[in-house]
């Protein structure tokens, strides 16, 4: 038996309706900025100008240090004031500021971790209002308790010691260390710590092996900023330190000056000498740091 196939009526103008309109594509505009470009070049040549200075002082021998001009290629480079600066104990001095930022960056990993972790998980009022008054740390200034600081140290016998720089500096590095990591962990998603709650995870367990995880930009950023906290310091050194022996690389540049003048190259060489390891470390780091910066992608 056959079946008659009718033909399907052909679809008028009224029955198809409107025709849909195609999508547009979005065309950004990519037309230079002059106004932006001249604000990045002014910008990097507020920053390459000293630096290329520096530079060029360093290579420069010292009696011709205050008669060139330092924007020009210094006509006798020498590397003299480098072995001058290698010569007078620089070693010593490196030592002593890598073992005080690797204290002090270790100090505030240990506590700013746990404490932001306990800020962001914990709901209660309590934890709300002693989270607050850790923070008042931002607004007091080193200046108005190093007495109080100088007093304390010298009751535990710490003076003239690399604990009396380590302690003071971590200390004054652990609030903005916290606030860096609670902002950071608010972005790790609520769903990944129920999952492992109801995987039985512990709060340690969570803290180890999801927070730590997730918050390596976070951390990273506390890692550079607490390092350069501890190779920069000035004040703690200068007020709790008195003999080479615990002397760090800031106060070392005092070796250079005299009551007959300032050796101008070789103080310059020890600047681009102590400023090398932090510049690769932060180069190592540079990704992660970025993104601790913009946050962390867990939602």
């Amino acid at each position: 038996m056959s079946h008659t196939t009718l033909p399907r009526p052909a679809k008028t103008a009224e029955s198809a309706g409107p025709p849909r309109e195609t999508p547009r594509r979005r065309h950004w505009s990519r037309r230079p900025n002059p106004v932006a470009g001249l604000g990045a070049t002014l910008w990097l040549l507020v920053v390459l100008i000293p630096i290329y200075a520096m530079l060029s002082a360093s290579l420069t021998p010292q009696e011709q240090a205050l008669t060139e001009n330092p924007l020009r290629p210094p006509t006798n480079p020498t590397l003299d004031n480098y072995n001058t600066v290698l010569d007078s104990g620089f070693g010593h001095l490196l030592a002593n500021t890598v073992i005080t930022a690797v204290a002090v960056v270790g100090i505030v990993l240990v506590l700013s971790v746990p404490l932001a972790y306990v800020a962001v998980r914990t709901r209660s009022r309590w934890s709300g209002a002693a989270f607050r008054l850790f923070l008042l740390g931002v607004a007091i200034p080193a200046q108005a308790v190093v007495v109080p600081l100088y007093l304390l140290i010298s009751k535990l016998g710490l003076y003239d010691t690399l604990p009396a720089v380590i302690l003071p500096t971590a200390a004054f590095a652990m609030p903005v260390s916290v606030l860096i990591l609670t902002g950071t962990l608010r972005d790790i998603s609520e769903e990944l710590y129920e999952a492992m709650a109801l995987d039985g995870a512990s709060p340690l367990r969570m803290l180890l092996q999801l927070t730590v995880p997730l918050a390596k930009g976070g951390i990273s950023t506390v890692v550079i900023y607490s390092a350069l906290q501890a190779w920069n310091g000035f004040l703690f050194p200068l007020i709790f330190t008195q003999s080479d022996g615990p002397r760090v690389l800031t106060l070392g540049l005092f070796n250079y000056v005299s009551q007959f003048g300032v050796n101008i190259p070789a103080l310059l060489a020890s600047v681009v000498l102590s400023g090398i390891p932090i510049f690769v470390v932060y180069l190592l780091a540079r990704r992660a740091l970025v993104s601790g910066l913009m946050g962390v992608g867990g939602k």
